[in-house]
């Protein structure tokens, strides 16, 4: 009888593949199934055994090849063949990458799971450009907010809690929405003279980042071109990006990594 092999919930962090920690660098070396995502780099991907099946799983917005619960079936087939199965996930796997679903899939049939924890987009976007998260006397907290909902439905966020000008509040999945967001944040008294730092293809080769204001980043993102992956890190701590204060009325750029 084949014994269960097991899945490795990995973050493989926000795009560089030095940014990926080493217990997740040594799981996926020696894995004999790799499923990945949209986000995983190719130079992460390289990383992986010659050997090893490579099945892409990836979802982008209004197009989903491979449905959730597909994919948690591909897991615990994987596993219950026997295989070690590294499930590679953008960022931490248990930041808007529906870890917990898998996990609990897999443990509804039996399968042992160890999630391996990885570098977030948000901290990864924001540190490489030197934007902190929190700062003494800018922001005591942050929050992670999605910009998208399921199937399209209204994005119906706590936009009195979100506007907050002591924390900062980091959007993903929201370059579609940007717009409708800034307008939900401003009805809610967060002024429009708060910077914005958008930041897409983080970390990676590819990186660019748009600094803008709340009141025009809907027109700055829309005119820019930003794809996703794009995340919007709003508020008074974006005021210290490569160490400029951001005058009030912000100041609009497009710029590469570096």
């Amino acid at each position: 009888m084949t014994q269960p092999g097991k899945v490795f919930l990995i973050g493989a962090g926000p795009g560089d593949p030095e940014l990926m920690t080493l217990r997740a660098l040594r799981l996926l070396q020696t894995a004999d199934t790799v499923v990945y995502d949209r986000l995983v780099s190719r130079e992460i991907l390289a990383l992986a055994p010659p050997e090893a099946r490579m099945i892409p799983v990836g979802k982008s917005p209004h197009n989903h090849p491979v449905p959730q619960e597909r994919i948690n079936d591909i897991l615990a087939q994987e596993a219950g063949a026997g295989h070690i199965v590294a499930r590679l996930k953008g960022g931490d796997p248990l930041i808007f990458g529906r870890g917990a679903e898998e996990a609990a899939h897999l443990a509804e049939h039996g399968i042992a799971v160890e999630h391996v924890p990885g570098i977030t987009a948000a901290q990864g976007a924001a540190s490489v450009a030197g934007v902190p998260l929190t700062h003494r006397g800018l922001a005591t907290g942050v929050q992670y907010v999605t910009g998208h909902r399921a199937a399209d439905q209204v994005l119906d966020l706590d936009w009195k809690r979100l506007a907050n000008p002591d924390t900062t509040l980091v959007i993903y999945m929201g370059v579609a929405s940007i717009g409708q967001i800034a307008v939900g944040l401003m009805t809610e008294g967060l002024p429009g003279s708060t910077p914005v730092l958008a930041v897409s293809r983080a970390t990676t080769a590819e990186e660019t980042r748009l600094l803008s204001s709340l009141g025009r980043i809907g027109t700055d993102s829309r005119d820019s071109g930003l794809a996703a992956p794009t995340l919007f890190i709003i508020g008074k701590v974006v005021s210290l990006y490569r160490g400029q204060v951001v005058p009030d009325e912000a100041i609009t750029q497009v710029s590469a990594r570096g």
